[in-house]
């Protein structure tokens, strides 16, 4: 298996990571996390500013952790889509310059691809098919895994995503930036039965409710008018409020995951991207597993947020199957994980 470098800064993460054989050889991230919270979010130009300033430097530690030389590696890879453009020129160009300088084969990722073999670096077994529910800031998917690059999307959001909803009720109950590891913290001293909330179903024009799409402007907005309420009354008791959404949360998700595992007749549950992190979520998850015939996979926390490592096992994976990507290729803000294989060739 080939020796892979790859470069990930799709967001407000400005990651570099090497791996082998899905063993992670060095993986570093420079978050700017305490950059953004002063803004309640991330700030699309900041964000590149500060990659333009971590990426060299996060370059140089990876190899020196994995104690390779350039003359070791076998391509070099980065994000180019989706993700805030200004955000992935950086990182792109700066493995074409690499690739270029060291005569390297490049290859650009779709960083949700990156998110599905996330699991594949904690699990090294993991072989297709399976269901990979992709959960985070920007996307809330059920995606079946056929193989390297064959993806079908079986289910989305119809609104906003899973993190976004997180991130949007925390600053509702005034808990900072990020949201979801905030909600995640505050809501284990709450009751997730406190508050009855709306689970959200997405309507079908014949009829009938979508099964493995979800919705999550109504339960957003059942909060909303929840705390609006409460403010009226006194103090809010923001634990208890915390807690029974986050249960929401994870019982529409639980329950669209293990339908659409079952009517494909899926053995195997995989879980990405940064809401994979959440514990109520995982705790629903591995419980509905223990009553039905599959399994589920979490990534341990450090591969559930964006990361350089899982960029790069994918990228190891295409190009083990000969896909090349042209130095041309340019970033996108959005493509959809079906089109994946139109990055190479």
């Amino acid at each position: 298996m080939a020796i892979i470098l790859a470069v990930e800064t799709s967001c407000d993460e400005t990651a570099v990571a090497i791996v082998k054989n899905r063993n992670i050889l060095s993986n570093v991230v420079a978050s700017q996390i305490p950059i953004h919270q002063r803004y309640g979010g991330v700030v699309p130009e900041i964000a590149s500013r500060h990659h333009l300033e971590a990426i060299n430097v996060c370059v140089t530690q990876a190899l020196e952790e994995a104690q390779l030389t350039w003359a070791e590696i076998d391509g070099i890879a980065a994000t180019c889509t989706p993700g805030l453009v200004g955000a992935l020129l950086v990182g792109t160009t700066a493995a074409k310059t690499l690739a270029m300088l060291y005569e390297k084969p490049f290859l650009g990722v779709h960083h949700l691809e990156g998110h599905i073999y996330a699991s594949y670096l904690s699990n090294p077994e993991l072989e297709p098919p399976f269901l990979c529910l992709l959960v985070s800031g920007g996307h809330t998917s059920l995606i079946r895994v056929a193989g390297c690059g064959d993806y079908t999307l079986l289910g989305s959001t119809r609104d906003d995503a899973v993190g976004e909803a997180f991130d949007k009720v925390a600053r509702l109950l005034k808990l900072g930036y990020p949201g979801g590891p905030a909600i995640d913290k505050i809501a284990k001293q709450g009751n997730p039965k406190a508050f009855p909330l709306p689970e959200g179903r997405v309507s079908r024009p014949e009829g009938g409710y979508h099964p493995y799409d979800s919705s999550f402007s109504g339960l957003k907005t059942a909060v909303l008018r929840l705390v609006q309420q409460l403010e009226g009354e006194g103090e809010i008791p923001v634990a208890d409020i915390a807690a029974s959404f986050q249960a929401t949360v994870a019982r529409a998700l639980t329950k669209r995951t293990v339908q659409c595992a079952l009517d494909y007749q899926l053995q195997t549950v995989v879980v990405g991207g940064g809401v994979a992190a959440n514990s109520a979520l995982r705790e629903h998850l591995a419980a509905a597993a223990q009553g039905h015939p599959f399994e589920v996979h979490f990534p341990p926390l450090k591969l559930c947020t964006d990361n350089g490592a899982m960029i790069a096992c994918a990228a190891a994976e295409h190009f083990e199957k000969g896909d090349r990507s042209s130095f041309s290729l340019g970033v996108e803000s959005r493509m959809g994980i079906t089109e994946v294989m139109n990055l190479y060739g």
